[in-house]
């Protein structure tokens, strides 16, 4: 009993006070500048679960013992209401760091035996929008509702890898017969497809992605925020290197280049970017190849590829406020340049965390989507694929994002721009959707 008592309260203080020892000078310098468990904990403390050193940093250039890892990581063991990617996250370092936080008196079962092997989160979503393309050319109104129900299993296969997918169910609830416009591939109503599937290896700042897997250019998702089938190796601590090679489906969801074929392209990409200071920066080139492209009705393209390269640049203001812009730029194809460029001009304010009851985001940007210049935007309200005219569009977009309680999170977006092709063509969207996450 006595024994017990002593390790409880030698736990407490220590555990209490591993913010003013973690800033203490230490001799040893056992974990190494490239391990995992730094990223692993910077996102800890992104996400509010943990504190650096007082002053609120961790000090990238100062390497940490590994019991000043494990003092964190106690700290973080201690949370209530994290979520569940924090929490596979806390689990993952606790059985990295079981021996030093076994020394501090902190109890850290087999994690296979305490841990289910697999875990699950998900969502259930409602999604709205009503678009309009003002011209005389069979542009007019259209309004679509989906209801879609998510799975995402997680499973662990060792200490390096873990397998993961999607299985998304969707409904159209603006159709009452088996047509679909909402991401089923086989254009059916109340179907079910598995959307991801894939491993991920994390070797120290390396990532490593095999499969069916997600994909978001560094640009914000300006190119791409689809998936892809291939793999994908990403690698660095501050300046991170993403080398992606594989199959990307050139469908409706992709605005020129769908108009060419309906078949899977070839894509490669190279990537850099750093997002760890102040200022931020990126650099990029993506290479897509189809032989329908030159060989498609509208073959004035003349070409079987697509090269895009790309650049932007960042700055954030306050940890609540930042810009960012970003420029793209296809260098095949024989279209007007206007068609073969995008850019992006985007503010950002504060954003909202779906497990903080109350919190908000605000966004207010200028996007210019040529469509030979992208390949899947992110942007929900100005997505040239919802509004469909074929050269793109341009105009503001307006964003606003709530969290009603934990883990119920809305959004609301408008676009009001005009059609690339022809300025006095109007394009307009109003998009919304309400996520209840589990």
């Amino acid at each position: 009993m006595k024994k017990t008592l002593i390790s409880a309260l030698t736990t407490a203080i220590v555990v209490g006070a591993a913010s003013t020892t973690f800033a203490a000078a230490n001799p040893f310098s056992d974990v190494p500048a490239d391990s995992w468990a730094y990223d692993a904990v910077a996102q800890l403390a992104k996400d509010g679960v943990v504190d650096g050193y007082g002053d609120g940093t961790y000090r990238g250039e100062q390497n940490m013992t590994r019991y000043e890892m494990a003092q964190i990581i106690a700290r973080a063991m201690a949370k209530q209401d994290v979520s569940a990617a924090d929490k596979a996250m806390i689990d993952k370092l606790a059985a990295e760091f079981s021996d030093e936080l076994s020394n501090l008196g902190v109890r850290v079962s087999n994690l296979e035996k305490k841990v289910d092997n697999v875990k699950w989160t998900g969502e259930a979503r409602y999604r709205w929008d009503a678009n309009h393309v003002k011209d005389d050319l069979g542009g007019g109104r259209s309004n679509d509702n989906q209801v879609l129900f998510r799975l995402e299993p997680s499973a662990q296969v060792n200490e390096h890898w873990t397998a993961k997918a999607r299985i998304d169910y969707y409904t159209d609830g603006s159709k009452a017969d088996n047509i679909n416009t909402n991401k089923d591939s086989n254009n059916n109503n109340n179907s079910i497809q598995v959307d991801r599937m894939y491993a991920q290896g994390v070797y120290g700042s390396t990532t490593i992605n095999l499969g069916k897997l997600p994909f978001k250019t560094a640009d914000g998702g300006m190119i791409l925020d689809d998936r892809i089938t291939g793999a994908q190796v990403i690698f660095g601590k501050n300046v991170k290197v993403a080398v992606t090679a594989g199959r990307f489906d050139t469908d409706n969801q992709s605005p020129g280049f769908g108009l060419m074929t309906n078949s899977a392209s070839t894509y490669a990409s190279i990537q850099v970017n750093d997002n760890s200071k102040k200022f931020t920066w990126l650099a990029g080139y993506h290479y897509l190849k189809n032989k329908d492209f030159n060989n498609a009705s509208i073959s004035n393209y003349n070409a079987d590829t697509a090269g895009i390269w790309e650049v932007g640049v960042g700055y954030n203001f306050t940890p609540t406020f930042n810009v960012n812009a970003n420029y793209a730029k296809n260098s095949k194809g024989s279209f007007d340049t206007k068609y073969r460029q995008a850019y992006s001009i985007e503010a950002n304010y504060k954003g909202a965390d779906q497990t903080k009851r109350g919190s908000f985001g605000l966004t207010a940007a200028y996007r210019n989507l040529g469509a030979f210049a992208v390949l899947d935007p992110t942007y929900d309200a100005a997505k040239i694929g919802a509004l469909n005219p074929a050269g793109g569009v341009k105009g503001w977009e307006f964003i606003g994002q709530y969290t009603f309680d934990k883990n119920i999170l809305g959004t609301v977006k408008y676009f009001k721009g005009k059609t690339i092709a022809d300025d006095s063509v109007d394009a307009s969207r109003v998009f919304g959707q309400l996520e209840f996450f589990f």
